[in-house]
């Protein structure tokens, strides 16, 4: 190989025989000297041989970046936001060293990647509460930002709220504040990118800018904004109860189940899809109690019942059961049946409920003999809400002392429509 001098995070190309290459110049790890990585324009890493390689053209050398201050001016003509900023690839950027991202750690580096929210709307509160990939939060996590999210709904000088947060678990985190919050007086958006910022595919400047528009909307909601398709073309406003992640890597990954986008949001309107809550005068307030002893388990087929033994000795108050499309899981016709299990465990005092490991439609026990069984022993039936949406309602009404007491309060609060998370007339 020619001798060049090149660095980590030099844009380079690598000339092999017949095909030449270019991207971001990675380190290599230390067992692995003789390999050269690169990232390419797409995203991904492809490693080379170095004795494979014949040169290596510096195209552009990366520059020390300078402690620059950052000065945001206030456009009286533009409305008001809070951000919260969290974590997640929305929140990171590029190591050159090892291809990885790495967290920003100031909001000066989140403003000076995403400058074109302040061309919408004027950022006047910031607020950090943490820096975590969306993996790594709890309930904890959703409490603190359900306060302060609130805090910033009752402050007369903000229009709205923007909370930056990582994929993975983000629709866990937009229905726990959907049922957290209560009196939504203003539009509280939850936003993410699948890309970082430094990728020539990041879907980070449309979702941010789409939110901010959300953000000073009449959408008294909480709700999702992120890319409609996989094109830069419009974003939609998703019901926080209603939204999952539906691919690992699409820039439109997530998708509204069992019910319609709020809108249609481009980058100079919004165009309404269905009903939501209007701004109003309403006090936010927080109920953010939560009971962090339950657990979400998906039923496969042979499965033994014994498995719920454990949550009883661990001391478990409430489990989600994905069943089958409407609602099963193996009764009399099995060596495994569920039915004296299920007795046993809920007349200990454990609550069961259920919904269906189909994305779309709804769980009902009363078209089978066996889910007519499986209700017979007490299992509450959630009819189309998301099993993520009810593993976090489920906390959230067992977390009230006055409630969890009483197994009818329990199954008739986990049957009421707190934020739209149950649809009678299913949308497809």
């Amino acid at each position: 190989m020619e001798k060049t001098i090149t660095k980590s995070g030099d844009y380079v190309e690598i000339h092999l025989t017949k095909l030449i290459y270019e991207g971001t110049l990675l380190e290599s790890p230390e067992s692995e000297k003789g390999i050269v990585l690169l990232k390419l324009d797409s995203g991904y890493n492809i490693g080379f041989n170095r004795k494979d390689i014949l040169k290596i053209v510096p195209l552009k050398k990366i520059k020390e970046e300078k402690e620059n201050k950052l000065e945001i001016k206030k456009d009286n003509d533009k409305k008001n936001i809070a951000l919260i900023i969290t974590g997640g690839t929305i929140a990171s950027r590029l190591d050159p060293k090892t291809g990885g991202v790495y967290p920003l750690q100031k909001p000066e580096d989140f403003f000076k990647f995403y400058p074109e929210l302040f061309e919408k709307v004027n950022v006047v509160k910031v607020e950090i509460p943490f820096m975590k990939f969306s993996e790594n939060m709890d309930y904890k996590d959703w409490q603190k930002l359900a306060r302060i999210t609130s805090e910033f709904l009752n402050d007369s000088n903000i229009h709205g709220v923007i909370i930056t947060h990582g994929t993975d678990f983000l629709h866990y985190t937009s229905a726990a504040l959907s049922f957290f919050i209560q009196n939504l007086n203003k539009p509280v958006v939850l936003t993410y990118s699948q890309r970082s910022i430094d990728r020539a595919s990041s879907d980070a400047n449309l979702n941010l800018q789409c939110s901010a528009l959300a953000a000073i909307s009449d959408i008294a909601e909480v709700m999702i904004v992120g890319h409609g398709t996989n094109n830069d073309d419009f974003c939609y406003a998703m019901r926080g109860t209603k939204v999952r992640k539906l691919h690992s890597s699409r820039r439109d990954a997530f998708k509204v189940v069992n019910d319609k986008p709020f809108a249609k949001i481009y980058l100079d309107r919004i165009e309404r899809i269905s009903e939501w809550k209007i701004r109003n005068k309403n006090k936010s307030k927080t109920d953010t109690k939560f009971e962090e002893n339950i657990a979400l388990i998906k039923f496969y087929p042979g499965q033994n019942p014994d498995i719920l033994d454990y949550y009883v000795k661990k001391g478990y108050k409430g489990i989600v059961l994905e069943l089958s499309g409407l609602g099963h899981v193996a009764t009399g016709g099995s060596r495994n049946s569920w039915l004296k299990k299920l007795k046993e465990i809920q007349a200990k005092g454990i609550i069961i409920c259920a919904t269906s490991q189909c994305i779309f439609g709804r769980v009902d026990p009363l078209v089978y003999s066996a889910g007519r069984e499986i209700l017979e022993t007490g299992v509450i039936y959630l009819e189309d809400m998301l099993a993520e949406t009810a593993f976090v309602k489920l906390g959230w009404v067992l977390g009230h002392d006055d409630w969890k007491k009483n197994k009818k309060i329990v199954k008739e609060k986990m049957l009421e429509n707190v934020s739209g998370e149950i649809n009678k007339r299913i949308e497809e």
